[in-house]
């Protein structure tokens, strides 16, 4: 079982699966010269004619997706030389087999604004979400990872926590992949915004809370607390045994007036100490019970399809943004055109019309 602490940007591209097509044969198709992050497949029905539909009909949902995958993935890799070909297949066996170097290396790639390593990128991941599919068609359909976000303020032992709960899952044998990225380098920006990015990424959010003082609960952003699945209250130790389990009390009492977000599960909140190692097992405990209560109901499931439709919206606008912005003309009047509406010589709508109007003209 894999459970990746997930923090966004810019490794969440590499993270995303296929768009799920329940009985029907989907083409995937891959644009060539799109913004880094937005090449997600987009999904359009395979209309092929007479018998060739008909046989494709025949088959298995699983089977039909998958012939429709490899031939459009052969119809991308032929443009490939030789030598960017051996590139991917190293890359992929790789990752497959489980080198960390490999992996690393693929992130890399991912990473790049390169439009030609774009390409190659987009054509690695297409291959490993195939395998991906096909590992877990074999494993009944079920998640072969458990993917679990976890966020908090500066000051409450994330690391530290990390630390001692992986060497604890190790230990009984479970594998462990972490992925941490600096908030502070995300484009996005704003407070908050990285743990909404993680919520829409994971299976299950766990917020992380030292036990301070003050005011705690105003310190939060509600929005926030009502995305956590599990709260735990580290540092649970010593001296702040008390205020630990004060303000364990108090975020009980919080999440009760917030809106219930799944049929199956209640969010907890814990106290735990990655010192002394309370309440981490029983942390564990609930992570299982909150994946198996989800996977029982089908909520996991629906969760993951409902992410998937998400994150391909966040990829079209972030994708229309970026063309709109480094459009010459627009590029050229959005400078002139913020000046006169910060000294309210022109209303923002009007500013926004012309620069849409400029943009849409540009053909």
């Amino acid at each position: 079982m894999n459970i990746p602490r997930l923090l966004p940007y810019p490794h969440q591209h590499f993270l995303k699966g296929l768009l799920r097509t329940p009985f029907r044969c989907y083409h995937f198709i891959f644009p060539s010269r799109t913004h880094l992050g937005s090449e997600t497949p987009r999904a359009q029905p395979f209309n092929s004619p007479g018998l060739h539909r008909t046989k494709l009909m025949l088959l298995s949902n699983g089977l039909e997706r998958k012939l429709c995958v490899q031939t459009t993935l052969k119809d991308h890799t032929e443009g490939l030389s030789d030598k960017e070909q051996r590139f991917v297949d190293k890359l992929y066996t790789g990752i497959i087999q489980g080198q960390r170097a490999c992996l690393a290396e693929a992130i890399t790639l991912i990473e790049s604004t390169h439009s030609r390593k774009k390409e190659l990128a987009q054509v690695l991941l297409q291959k490993v979400l195939v395998y991906h599919r096909e590992q877990e068609q074999l494993n009944k359909g079920k998640p072969l990872a458990f993917r679990v976000g976890l966020s908090g303020p500066p000051g409450a032992g994330k690391s530290t926590f990390i630390e001692y709960f992986g060497k604890m899952l190790t230990e009984r044998g479970h594998k462990l992949s972490v992925l941490a990225v600096d908030p502070s380098s995300c484009t996005s920006g704003g407070v908050g915004q990285s743990e909404f990015a993680v919520a829409d990424m994971v299976d299950m959010f766990v917020l992380l809370l030292p036990p301070a003082g003050g005011d705690e609960l105003q310190g939060i952003k509600r929005g926030i607390i009502e995305m956590a699945d599990l709260v735990a209250v580290t540092k649970s130790d010593g001296d702040l045994i008390v205020p630990a389990r004060r303000i364990q009390a108090e975020y009980v009492s919080a999440l009760k007036l917030l809106r219930k977000r799944s049929e199956v599960w209640k969010p907890k909140v814990i106290r735990i100490s990655a010192r002394s190692g309370e309440g981490i097992s029983e942390m564990w405990d609930k992570m299982k019970e909150f994946r198996e209560l989800m996977l029982a109901s089908g909520e996991l499931t629906a969760k993951r399809q409902k992410q998937q439709k998400v994150w391909m919206w966040n990829l079209i606008q972030e994708s229309v943004l970026e063309h709109f912005r480094t459009h010459p003309m627009v590029r050229e009047q959005i400078p002139l055109l913020e000046k006169r509406v910060l000294v309210g010589a022109l209303s923002p709508g009007l500013a926004a019309d012309f620069l849409l109007k400029t943009f849409k003209s540009r053909d």
